[in-house]
Protein backbone atom coordinates (compact mmCIF):
# COMPACT_ATOMS: atom_id res chain seq x y z
CA UNK A 1 0.00 0.00 0.00
CA UNK A 2 1.35 3.40 -0.62
CA UNK A 3 1.88 5.87 1.98
CA UNK A 4 0.38 9.04 1.70
CA UNK A 5 2.40 11.97 2.36
CA UNK A 6 1.00 15.86 2.87
CA UNK A 7 2.09 18.93 1.62
CA UNK A 8 0.85 22.21 3.56
CA UNK A 9 0.01 25.17 0.35
CA UNK A 10 -1.17 28.57 0.97
CA UNK A 11 -4.26 30.09 -0.75
CA UNK A 12 -5.22 33.77 -2.16
CA UNK A 13 -7.47 33.53 1.11
CA UNK A 14 -4.82 33.59 4.23
CA UNK A 15 -7.83 31.89 6.18
CA UNK A 16 -7.52 28.52 3.91
CA UNK A 17 -4.89 25.95 4.15
CA UNK A 18 -4.08 23.09 1.46
CA UNK A 19 -3.20 19.75 3.19
CA UNK A 20 -1.87 18.24 -0.88
CA UNK A 21 -1.89 14.10 -0.74
CA UNK A 22 1.00 12.60 -2.98
CA UNK A 23 -2.19 10.54 -4.20
CA UNK A 24 -5.70 10.49 -4.93
CA UNK A 25 -8.12 10.76 -1.95
CA UNK A 26 -11.68 10.61 -3.80
CA UNK A 27 -12.79 9.55 -7.72
CA UNK A 28 -12.91 12.66 -8.72
CA UNK A 29 -16.10 13.58 -6.35
CA UNK A 30 -15.64 17.02 -3.84
CA UNK A 31 -16.85 17.63 -0.49
CA UNK A 32 -17.78 20.48 1.36
CA UNK A 33 -18.39 20.14 4.99
CA UNK A 34 -19.82 23.29 7.32
CA UNK A 35 -19.84 21.83 10.95
CA UNK A 36 -19.44 18.33 12.58
CA UNK A 37 -23.28 16.76 11.76
CA UNK A 38 -23.00 17.68 7.97
CA UNK A 39 -19.56 15.48 8.10
CA UNK A 40 -21.06 12.10 9.25
CA UNK A 41 -20.13 10.94 6.08
CA UNK A 42 -16.32 11.59 6.85
CA UNK A 43 -14.55 10.38 9.93
CA UNK A 44 -11.62 12.12 9.12
CA UNK A 45 -13.84 15.49 8.97
CA UNK A 46 -15.41 15.01 12.07
CA UNK A 47 -12.26 14.50 13.90
CA UNK A 48 -10.74 17.82 12.51
CA UNK A 49 -13.84 19.66 13.31
CA UNK A 50 -13.09 18.52 17.28
CA UNK A 51 -9.90 21.06 16.42
CA UNK A 52 -12.13 24.30 18.01
CA UNK A 53 -10.97 26.51 15.13
CA UNK A 54 -12.24 24.79 11.82
CA UNK A 55 -14.91 26.58 10.18
CA UNK A 56 -14.84 25.08 7.26
CA UNK A 57 -13.80 21.63 5.14
CA UNK A 58 -13.31 20.86 1.90
CA UNK A 59 -12.13 17.20 0.26
CA UNK A 60 -11.76 17.06 -3.42
CA UNK A 61 -9.38 14.86 -5.18
CA UNK A 62 -6.12 15.30 -4.21
CA UNK A 63 -6.14 17.77 -1.46
CA UNK A 64 -8.42 19.10 2.13
CA UNK A 65 -8.76 22.54 2.54
CA UNK A 66 -9.64 24.04 5.79
CA UNK A 67 -10.95 27.72 6.66
CA UNK A 68 -10.30 28.54 9.88
CA UNK A 69 -11.74 30.62 12.96
CA UNK A 70 -9.36 33.55 13.57
CA UNK A 71 -8.98 32.84 16.80
CA UNK A 72 -5.10 30.68 16.28
CA UNK A 73 -2.79 31.57 13.15
CA UNK A 74 -2.16 29.03 10.62
CA UNK A 75 1.63 28.62 11.09
CA UNK A 76 0.90 27.77 14.82
CA UNK A 77 -1.24 24.73 14.16
CA UNK A 78 -0.69 23.85 10.26
CA UNK A 79 1.69 21.25 10.81
CA UNK A 80 -0.24 19.35 13.30
CA UNK A 81 -3.31 19.87 11.11
CA UNK A 82 -0.91 18.33 8.71
CA UNK A 83 0.38 15.29 10.66
CA UNK A 84 -3.30 14.42 11.66
CA UNK A 85 -4.35 14.37 8.38
CA UNK A 86 -1.52 12.06 7.39
CA UNK A 87 -1.61 9.62 10.23
CA UNK A 88 -5.69 9.25 9.43
CA UNK A 89 -4.95 8.53 5.70
CA UNK A 90 -2.00 6.33 6.70
CA UNK A 91 -4.00 4.12 8.67
CA UNK A 92 -6.38 2.83 5.50
CA UNK A 93 -9.45 3.78 7.20
CA UNK A 94 -12.49 5.05 5.11
CA UNK A 95 -12.05 9.02 3.98
CA UNK A 96 -15.74 9.49 2.83
CA UNK A 97 -18.31 7.36 3.38
CA UNK A 98 -20.97 7.81 -0.05
CA UNK A 99 -24.15 8.98 1.69
CA UNK A 100 -26.92 11.78 1.05
CA UNK A 101 -25.40 13.81 3.96
CA UNK A 102 -22.28 14.55 1.61
CA UNK A 103 -22.79 17.48 -0.15
CA UNK A 104 -21.44 16.92 -4.14
CA UNK A 105 -21.04 20.41 -5.44
CA UNK A 106 -23.51 20.59 -8.73
CA UNK A 107 -21.20 20.85 -11.48
CA UNK A 108 -21.22 23.28 -14.40
CA UNK A 109 -18.74 24.46 -16.66
CA UNK A 110 -18.49 27.77 -19.34
CA UNK A 111 -16.17 27.99 -22.13
CA UNK A 112 -13.93 31.03 -22.08
CA UNK A 113 -11.81 32.75 -25.04
CA UNK A 114 -8.17 33.38 -24.23
CA UNK A 115 -5.48 35.22 -26.35
CA UNK A 116 -4.75 32.95 -27.99
CA UNK A 117 -7.28 32.15 -30.43
CA UNK A 118 -6.42 28.04 -31.08
CA UNK A 119 -7.44 27.68 -27.49
CA UNK A 120 -10.43 28.11 -25.59
CA UNK A 121 -10.84 27.87 -21.66
CA UNK A 122 -13.30 25.00 -20.25
CA UNK A 123 -13.97 26.50 -16.64
CA UNK A 124 -15.49 24.60 -13.76
CA UNK A 125 -16.62 25.17 -10.50
CA UNK A 126 -14.96 22.89 -8.40
CA UNK A 127 -11.59 22.13 -8.38
CA UNK A 128 -10.52 19.23 -10.53
CA UNK A 129 -6.94 19.21 -10.13
CA UNK A 130 -3.61 20.41 -7.88
CA UNK A 131 -0.56 21.62 -9.88
CA UNK A 132 -0.77 22.02 -13.89
CA UNK A 133 -0.17 19.30 -16.32
CA UNK A 134 0.17 19.53 -20.21
CA UNK A 135 -0.77 17.02 -22.74
CA UNK A 136 0.99 17.18 -26.14
CA UNK A 137 -0.68 14.15 -27.87
CA UNK A 138 -2.76 11.29 -26.46
CA UNK A 139 0.70 9.14 -26.34
CA UNK A 140 1.82 11.35 -22.99
CA UNK A 141 -2.20 11.13 -21.93
CA UNK A 142 -1.58 7.91 -21.06
CA UNK A 143 -2.13 8.48 -16.74
CA UNK A 144 -5.01 11.40 -18.02
CA UNK A 145 -8.27 9.60 -18.59
CA UNK A 146 -9.51 12.92 -19.15
CA UNK A 147 -6.83 13.99 -21.40
CA UNK A 148 -7.19 10.65 -23.35
CA UNK A 149 -11.14 11.30 -23.88
CA UNK A 150 -10.48 14.55 -25.04
CA UNK A 151 -8.19 13.69 -27.71
CA UNK A 152 -10.08 11.31 -29.68
CA UNK A 153 -12.21 14.33 -30.65
CA UNK A 154 -10.70 14.88 -33.94
CA UNK A 155 -9.83 18.86 -33.73
CA UNK A 156 -8.30 18.44 -30.53
CA UNK A 157 -4.26 19.39 -30.38
CA UNK A 158 -3.57 19.62 -26.95
CA UNK A 159 -5.09 19.56 -23.51
CA UNK A 160 -3.84 21.56 -20.46
CA UNK A 161 -5.25 20.94 -17.10
CA UNK A 162 -5.00 23.13 -13.89
CA UNK A 163 -6.53 24.45 -10.88
CA UNK A 164 -10.41 24.36 -11.81
CA UNK A 165 -9.88 24.56 -15.60
CA UNK A 166 -8.93 22.93 -18.97
CA UNK A 167 -7.39 24.52 -21.88
CA UNK A 168 -7.80 22.89 -25.06
CA UNK A 169 -5.66 23.41 -28.09
CA UNK A 170 -7.54 23.04 -31.77
CA UNK A 171 -6.53 22.21 -34.96
CA UNK A 172 -7.35 24.67 -37.60
CA UNK A 173 -9.56 22.21 -39.34
CA UNK A 174 -12.33 23.75 -37.66
CA UNK A 175 -13.62 26.95 -35.72
CA UNK A 176 -14.55 27.14 -32.09
CA UNK A 177 -18.14 28.14 -32.61
CA UNK A 178 -18.61 24.80 -34.23
CA UNK A 179 -17.59 22.52 -31.25
CA UNK A 180 -17.64 24.45 -28.14
CA UNK A 181 -20.49 23.94 -26.80
CA UNK A 182 -19.95 20.07 -27.77
CA UNK A 183 -16.72 20.05 -25.94
CA UNK A 184 -18.12 22.25 -23.10
CA UNK A 185 -20.87 19.43 -22.31
CA UNK A 186 -18.70 16.70 -22.75
CA UNK A 187 -16.15 18.04 -19.97
CA UNK A 188 -19.38 18.45 -17.84
CA UNK A 189 -20.71 15.23 -18.23
CA UNK A 190 -16.82 13.35 -17.87
CA UNK A 191 -17.09 15.76 -14.74
CA UNK A 192 -20.41 15.65 -13.07
CA UNK A 193 -20.52 11.29 -13.44
CA UNK A 194 -17.51 11.30 -11.44
CA UNK A 195 -15.20 10.10 -13.94
CA UNK A 196 -11.32 10.23 -13.34
CA UNK A 197 -8.76 13.06 -13.91
CA UNK A 198 -5.97 12.11 -13.59
CA UNK A 199 -4.15 9.07 -12.53
CA UNK A 200 -1.89 8.50 -8.99
CA UNK A 201 0.61 7.86 -11.22
CA UNK A 202 0.91 11.23 -12.40
CA UNK A 203 1.19 12.26 -8.37
CA UNK A 204 3.63 9.46 -7.38
CA UNK A 205 6.03 9.31 -9.79
CA UNK A 206 9.47 10.34 -8.76
CA UNK A 207 11.44 11.85 -11.84
CA UNK A 208 10.50 15.11 -13.25
CA UNK A 209 7.69 15.23 -16.45
CA UNK A 210 7.73 17.66 -18.99
CA UNK A 211 4.01 18.10 -17.48
CA UNK A 212 5.29 19.56 -14.88
CA UNK A 213 8.01 21.66 -14.73
CA UNK A 214 7.37 24.26 -11.99
CA UNK A 215 10.16 22.46 -9.57
CA UNK A 216 14.11 23.12 -11.09
CA UNK A 217 15.72 19.73 -10.67
CA UNK A 218 19.06 21.64 -9.41
CA UNK A 219 19.22 24.08 -6.31
CA UNK A 220 18.69 27.69 -7.25
CA UNK A 221 21.36 31.02 -6.27
CA UNK A 222 19.48 33.72 -4.61
CA UNK A 223 19.36 35.64 -7.58
CA UNK A 224 17.35 32.87 -9.15
CA UNK A 225 14.79 32.48 -5.96
CA UNK A 226 13.81 36.25 -6.83
CA UNK A 227 12.97 35.49 -10.32
CA UNK A 228 10.55 32.80 -9.62
CA UNK A 229 9.12 34.98 -6.35
CA UNK A 230 7.98 37.58 -9.06
CA UNK A 231 6.71 35.24 -11.30
CA UNK A 232 4.87 33.01 -9.05
CA UNK A 233 3.50 36.12 -7.26
CA UNK A 234 3.05 38.40 -9.93
CA UNK A 235 2.96 36.54 -13.38
CA UNK A 236 1.21 33.19 -12.89
CA UNK A 237 -1.86 34.42 -11.64
CA UNK A 238 -2.29 36.59 -14.49
CA UNK A 239 -1.74 33.78 -17.00
CA UNK A 240 -3.69 31.65 -15.36
CA UNK A 241 -6.33 33.50 -15.73
CA UNK A 242 -5.94 33.43 -19.52
CA UNK A 243 -6.24 29.68 -19.17
CA UNK A 244 -1.94 29.09 -19.06
CA UNK A 245 0.57 28.61 -17.08
CA UNK A 246 4.35 29.91 -16.93
CA UNK A 247 7.47 27.99 -15.39
CA UNK A 248 10.76 29.01 -14.00
CA UNK A 249 13.24 27.18 -16.30
CA UNK A 250 16.76 28.46 -15.73
CA UNK A 251 19.20 32.00 -15.61
CA UNK A 252 21.90 32.43 -17.00
CA UNK A 253 24.04 34.81 -15.23
CA UNK A 254 26.45 35.61 -17.78
CA UNK A 255 24.13 36.33 -20.46
CA UNK A 256 21.61 37.98 -18.11
CA UNK A 257 19.08 35.94 -19.82
CA UNK A 258 16.21 34.32 -18.03
CA UNK A 259 14.49 31.32 -19.71
CA UNK A 260 10.48 30.48 -19.15
CA UNK A 261 8.10 27.41 -20.18
CA UNK A 262 4.88 28.41 -21.72
CA UNK A 263 1.98 26.12 -21.50
CA UNK A 264 -1.72 26.12 -22.26
CA UNK A 265 -3.09 28.68 -24.01
CA UNK A 266 0.31 30.43 -23.75
CA UNK A 267 2.11 28.15 -25.58
CA UNK A 268 2.00 28.92 -29.56
CA UNK A 269 0.13 32.26 -28.33
CA UNK A 270 0.77 34.90 -31.21
CA UNK A 271 1.03 37.55 -28.53
CA UNK A 272 3.02 35.56 -26.27
CA UNK A 273 6.54 37.37 -27.83
CA UNK A 274 4.63 40.94 -26.92
CA UNK A 275 3.81 39.67 -23.37
CA UNK A 276 7.26 38.31 -22.75
CA UNK A 277 9.00 41.79 -23.89
CA UNK A 278 6.53 44.45 -23.12
CA UNK A 279 5.41 42.55 -19.43
CA UNK A 280 7.52 40.43 -18.21
CA UNK A 281 10.85 41.11 -19.10
CA UNK A 282 10.36 45.25 -17.90
CA UNK A 283 8.68 43.87 -14.94
CA UNK A 284 11.85 41.69 -13.87
CA UNK A 285 13.90 44.51 -15.20
CA UNK A 286 12.07 46.94 -12.71
CA UNK A 287 11.91 44.72 -9.27
CA UNK A 288 15.43 43.58 -9.94
CA UNK A 289 16.92 47.00 -11.06
CA UNK A 290 18.70 45.11 -13.31
CA UNK A 291 18.37 46.25 -17.29
CA UNK A 292 20.51 43.50 -18.60
CA UNK A 293 17.75 41.14 -18.26
CA UNK A 294 16.44 39.11 -20.71
CA UNK A 295 13.83 36.68 -21.05
CA UNK A 296 12.86 33.93 -23.35
CA UNK A 297 10.41 31.36 -24.15
CA UNK A 298 11.56 27.76 -25.06
CA UNK A 299 8.48 26.70 -26.16
CA UNK A 300 5.60 28.57 -27.49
Amino acid sequence: MSIFNIKIDSTSNPEIKKFVANQFLTSNNSYEFKNIDEAKSSPLAQQLFYLPFVKTIYIAQNFIAIEKFSIVEWPDVENEVAEQIENYLNSGEILVKEAPSAKKVPVTVYAESTPNPAVLKFVANKPLVDGTFEFKNIDEATHAPLAQALFHFSFVKEVFISANYISVTKYDLVEWQEVSLELREFIRKYIEEGKEILKNELLTQTKKEPSKPDVPEVPLDDYSKQIVSILNEYVKPAVASDGGNIAFESFDQHTKTVKVILQGACSGCPSSTVTLKNGIETMLKDMLNDDALKVEAING
